[in-house]
C-alpha cells in the first residue's frame, strides 16, 4: 500500500475531536442558557422570597428594598455563584479522567484526588495557615496525589482496572492519615476542619466565588485546548505517536489539568463526592462519546447538579439545612453501586 493511501486512512482526532454534531452543540447550548435561569431561580428562594424578577433587579442594583439587595447581593448570589462554578469544574474534571483511562469508574473522589487534595486542606485548617493558604494546599494536594496514584499504576501503560484499584488504596490511605490528624489536633481546631470535610458552599462569599472563577477561567480553556490530545490518545500510544502527539507528556498535562480542577472544587466548597462520577455518564447519556462541546455539555451539567443539590439541602428539610457534599453523596452512591453492578455484569 502506498504511503499516501495509507496516510489517507489514518484517524484524525485532533481535527474530528473539535467537530462538535448538531445534537452536542445543542444540548451545551441549551444547558449553558439554563445556568442563568437556574441561577436567577435560586436567588429568589429563601426565607425573604424574591423571585426571578426581584433577584435579577437587586443584582443590577435597582431593587427598591435595600433589605432584598442586600440578600440578594451579598449573601445568595456569591453561594449560588461558587455552587455552578464548584459544579462545572467537577463536571470536566471527570470527564478528563474517565476519558484518560476509558472506565466509567474512575473519578477524582473514587482513586484519591479529592482526598489528597482534602488532607492538604485540612493540615491548613488545623495548623492556622489562614484562609489564603488554603486553596493552593488543596491543589498542591490534589496534583501531588495524582502525579503518585499515575506513577504506581504504570506498568508499561494505564489501565482502567489497575488505575482504580490503585486509587481505591491511596484514597483509604490519604482518608485515614486526615482522619490521624483530626484526632490530634485541638478540638478547637479540628472542628472547622470537620466541618470543612463535609462539603458545603455555607457562608461562602465573592473571594470564593472570585477564587473558583479565576480557576476556571484558567483551566477550563486549557482542557479544551488538550481535548484532541486526548481524542488521539483513545486511540493507543502508537497511534497517537504517529498523529504528532507526546503521549506521556500529553497524559500528565491532561492529569495535572483534570487533577487541578477537582482540587480547585474541594478548595472552595470541600469534597463533593461522586458529582465528577456521575456528570461525564449523564453527557454521555445524551451525547454519546465526548467532544470538545460534549466536556462543556459535561460542566454545565455539573454546574446545575451541584446547585440543585445546594438548594435541595437548604430548602427540602427545612428547619434544618443540609450540607451539599451530603446531597451529592447520598444521590451518588447507590448511583455508584449501580456502575458497579453493570461493570460486573459485563465482565
Amino acid at each position: 500500500m502506498s504511503g499516501a493511501r495509507l496516510a489517507l486512512r489514518l484517524p484524525r482526532p485532533l481535527a474530528a475531536s473539535w467537530r462538535v454534531g448538531r445534537r452536542t452543540l445543542l444540548l451545551a447550548a441549551l444547558a449553558l442558557a439554563s445556568v442563568p435561569v437556574a441561577a436567577l431561580l435560586a436567588l429568589g428562594l429563601g426565607e425573604y422570597p424574591l423571585g426571578p424578577w426581584g433577584s435579577l433587579q437587586a443584582l443590577l442594583g435597582a431593587h427598591g428594598d435595600s433589605l432584598g439587595q442586600f440578600i440578594v447581593a451579598e449573601l445568595r448570589a456569591p453561594r449560588v455563584a461558587a455552587a455552578l462554578l464548584v459544579g462545572a469544574a467537577l463536571g470536566a474534571s471527570g470527564a478528563v479522567f474517565q476519558g484518560l483511562v476509558r472506565n466509567p469508574l474512575v473519578a477524582p473522589d473514587i482513586i484519591g484526588i479529592n482526598a489528597g487534595a482534602g488532607l492538604a486542606a485540612v493540615l491548613v485548617i488545623v495548623g492556622g495557615a489562614g484562609v489564603l493558604a488554603l486553596p493552593a494546599a488543596a491543589l498542591a494536594g490534589a496534583i501531588v496525589t495524582a502525579v503518585v496514584v499515575y506513577a504506581l499504576t504504570w506498568r508499561q501503560g494505564i489501565t482502567g482496572g489497575r488505575l482504580v484499584l490503585v486509587g481505591i488504596g491511596v484514597n483509604a490511605l490519604l482518608a485515614a492519615l486526615t482522619t490521624l490528624v483530626l484526632l490530634r489536633a485541638p478540638v478547637e481546631q479540628a472542628t472547622p476542619a470537620v466541618v470543612w470535610l463535609t462539603g458545603s458552599l455555607a457562608l461562602r462569599d465573592w473571594g470564593h466565588a472570585a477564587l473558583a472563577a479565576g480557576g476556571m477561567a484558567l483551566l477550563l480553556p486549557a482542557l479544551l485546548l488538550l481535548w484532541p490530545r486526548l481524542a488521539a490518545l483513545e486511540l493507543g500510544d502508537d497511534s497517537a505517536r504517529a498523529l504528532g502527539v507526546r503521549a506521556e507528556r500529553d497524559r500528565l498535562l491532561l492529569l495535572a489539568c483534570g487533577a487541578a480542577l477537582a482540587g480547585l472544587a474541594v478548595a472552595v466548597a470541600g469534597p463533593l463526592a461522586f458529582v465528577a462520577l456521575m456528570v461525564p455518564h449523564l453527557a454521555r447519556l445524551l451525547v454519546g462519546p465526548l467532544s470538545g462541546g460534549g466536556v462543556v455539555l459535561a460542566a454545565a451539567l455539573g454546574a446545575l447538579l451541584v446547585l440543585a443539590a445546594d438548594l435541595l439541602g437548604q430548602h427540602a428539610f427545612a428547619p434544618a439545612r443540609l450540607p451539599v457534599g451530603l446531597i451529592t453523596a447520598s444521590v451518588g452512591a447507590p448511583f455508584f453501586l449501580f456502575l458497579l453492578y453493570r461493570v460486573n455484569r459485563s465482565l
